[in-house]
């Protein structure tokens, strides 16, 4: 299983409806509004076999309103 987070840039006032498609697509584990340059932070999990560009291109931004992603892989966790 792989574990990575995406940062995301919403259109003004879009931020509650980009979570909310999130959370309907179910590519998330979480999804948290954060404060900074980016709006949301996604943390999700795909199997070892997928390709994590392929999924954020095709899974999220696929999403309508979000303006930009900032994708982070990880390693492992302690």
């Amino acid at each position: 299983m792989q574990c990575f987070y995406v940062q995301i840039k919403c259109e003004l006032g879009q931020a509650y409806a980009v979570a909310a498609a999130l959370a309907d697509a179910e590519v998330a584990s979480e999804i948290h509004s954060t404060s900074g340059d980016f709006d949301l932070l996604a943390k999700v999990y795909v199997g070892d076999d997928v390709d994590i560009g392929h999924f954020v291109n095709d899974r999220i931004h696929a999403i309508e309103g979000i303006r930009d992603t900032y994708t982070i892989l990880t390693f492992r966790a302690f």
